[in-house]
């Protein structure tokens, strides 16, 4: 359905805890113009930015100027900005903020650092504006990260959900408001070609890598507090990873998928040996960093082993792994084929002749790869590898889209598909946490790459101990 053909959010407030962060600035202010320019949100859209620095309405507008489009639709979505300067761990702040609210629909996005997530909940709810009465809906959405390790989300779920109902709750996991994440599900069932063959019949493995080639930047401080694995391996490459194995839902409701994808999380097998399978890395010059340890031993890469354990995926291993300062900006997910019996061709090179593979390109150049064997030109009978490349960006306008377009417009119409449910964000924590307990004994097991390389070398061993090989990064 085309965003002309989608309902209108219902008239509603947003109010953003860390109204003044980079979060707002850069990714949902420009993410709210562009849903107004699309016609999904109406002049009955009303935003509250709550922040603690020194400012007004118009001080908080002319800040956000800078990262909102120059259109007629921003220009009238400013005016129904506001300003509430105010310290959110004093109950002052939302009475105030309850004032203002009246009784109309609210959603509370939580754009704050993690240690504030349950305070502000908790807060919210002894003000009494997590009370759905009288038809109106009051949501939370609740940025990652969720939780540290597998005991702190399970905490945190416990804080959160004794003041408020699973219904209220958005885990945001911003990777699957990009389109080309969701367009894993379409890919797979919309086409029974693919998902005649997507099991370990013909699947020979998986890889999943979300590689960077910026280093950790001004981020030191809560980098060396969070490490690679924390920040990415639960959540973005888990989600992943869930869309990927998942079985058919019954339906394309929320409770459908997001069942699918729990029990998907939840058939990942505890690692044999976590210290074997997974692999912890260091970019030179990492602890030059301002505001990170001069011996910090935090990881900027992660590379993984994992199995799930079901029929469809049995002896199928997943390969992941993520890390700042390499070779170039690269999320994809790579399905790599069984070989075929190759008696036919005895005078090719076996071992030069690639598996063939549908590459899923996340980002930077969203789209789809197959590559395959076709017959070389000549009188030999000889295959040879190539590859049939569709691009989003030729197809389809997808410039200027943050990602946060379809988590926004979701939220405010009540639609949880695209958010984490408790069990999801615990099964996740589950998977990782025995590589967590295993890195925690060993903190000064991490091997250094160069900036600019693949990673460690550990990756490429841990890979090629079965006889196979990562697909080089920006390739």
């Amino acid at each position: 359905m085309s965003a002309a053909a989608l309902p209108p959010a219902p008239p509603s407030t947003l109010v953003i805890f860390g109204g003044t962060g980079d979060l707002t600035r850069r990714l949902l202010v420009p993410a709210l113009a562009n849903l107004c320019g699309d016609g999904l949100v109406g002049n009955d859209l009303t935003i509250i930015a709550i922040g603690s620095r020194e400012g007004d309405d118009e001080s908080l507008r002319a800040g956000l100027d800078e990262f909102a489009p120059d259109t007629d639709c921003w220009r009238a979505l400013r005016g129904r900005i506001t300003y509430l300067q105010g310290d959110f761990t004093q109950p002052d702040v939302f009475q105030t903020l309850k004032q203002r609210l009246g009784d109309g629909n609210a959603a509370f996005y939580l754009a704050t650092p993690a240690q504030f997530f349950g305070p502000i909940v908790d807060a919210l709810a002894d003000a009494g504006l997590m009370d759905e009465v009288e038809g109106r809906f009051q949501r939370v959405a609740i940025e990652k990260p969720f939780g540290h390790d597998l005991a702190s989300a399970q905490a945190l779920n416990r804080q959160i959900l004794a003041r408020v109902a699973e219904a209220q709750v958005y885990r945001i996991d911003h990777y699957l408001g990009k389109e080309t994440v969701q367009n894993i599900m379409v890919a797979r069932f919309a086409n029974p070609w693919i998902e005649a063959v997507w099991n370990n019949r013909y699947i020979d493995h998986v890889q999943i890598t979300a590689a960077e080639s910026i280093d950790v930047g001004t981020r030191g401080s809560f980098y060396d507090a969070t490490g690679a694995g924390r920040d990415m391996v639960p959540n973005h490459l888990f989600q992943l990873l869930a869309m990927i194995g998942m079985e058919p839902p019954n339906d394309l409701s929320a409770d459908a998928i997001r069942g699918e994808k729990a029990k998907l999380l939840g058939a990942v097998r505890p690692p044999d040996d976590a210290g074997a399978d997974g692999v912890r890395g260091q970019y030179e010059g990492y602890r030059e960093t301002a505001d990170v340890s001069a011996d910090s031993t935090t990881e900027t890469f992660v590379a993984l082993k994992l199995h799930v354990d079901s029929w469809r995926w049995g002896g199928v291993p997943f390969y992941l792994r993520t890390g700042k300062a390499l070779t170039a900006r690269d999320t994809e997910v790579a399905i790599v084929f069984r070989q075929a019996p190759l008696a036919l061709f005895r005078d090719t090179d076996l071992n030069n002749l690639p598996p063939s593979q549908l590459v899923l390109q996340l980002q930077p150049d969203e789209g789809i790869v197959m590559r395959f064997m076709v017959k070389q030109p000549g009188p030999e009978l000889r295959a040879v590898p190539v590859q049939l490349d569709f691009h989003y960006a030729e197809r389809f306008d997808i410039k200027g889209r943050t990602g946060y377009e379809t988590l926004l417009y979701d939220m405010l119409m009540g639609d949880q598909t695209l958010f984490q449910r408790a069990d999801q964000i615990e099964a996740g924590w589950a998977a990782v946490q025995p590589f967590l307990d295993a890195w925690g004994g060993r903190p000064d097991a991490i091997e250094t790459y160069a900036r600019g390389s693949d990673g460690p070398a550990g990756a490429t061993a841990l890979i090629e101990r079965d006889g196979r090989a990562w697909n080089p990064i920006g390739a």
